[in-house]
């Protein structure tokens, strides 16, 4: 079985809520904004998930936090979700957490495609099997 691997504990079994609810607390504890985001491509160079609902600024309960994972899942069943930790202190936005929280049934992972260029130099491209199929239904 394939498994993608972005963000941290990604090469562990997948979180349980109680972990979910202690990694949230933790960046809450740390004056981090959070938000939650979700794909169905989730190819390592697309950066650009779909954001679920608002950024969560000054957010002080965990459980405000939850609640926007639990709807985004009950939505979006079929989709890569993850949740965004911002560190601002430094006057820029820069990640400091970023985990996966859901994943979709099956993962089909990805394809490396080959290519003879210019020069026989080589050119090699990810592609994930998931794209072959048209948005919305490609799980």
């Amino acid at each position: 079985m394939v498994r993608l691997t972005q963000g941290a504990f990604s090469f562990l079994p997948d979180l349980t809520d109680e972990q979910i609810n202690k990694q949230i607390t933790y960046a809450i504890s740390k004056g981090w904004a959070l938000n939650v985001e979700y794909t169905e491509d989730p190819h390592p160079r697309n950066a650009f998930w779909e954001l679920w609902g608002l950024p969560l600024f000054d957010v002080k309960d965990p459980a405000a936090v939850k609640f926007e994972i639990d709807a985004c899942r009950k939505a979006k069943t079929n989709c890569y979700i993850k949740v965004n930790a911002f560190d601002n202190t430094r006057g820029v936005e820069s990640c400091s957490l970023s985990f996966i929280i859901s994943r979709p049934a099956s993962e089909p992972g990805f394809k490396l495609d080959r290519q003879e260029v210019d020069g026989r130099n080589i050119r090699y491209t990810i592609t994930s099997y998931a794209c072959d199929k048209p948005e919305g239904s490609r799980y």
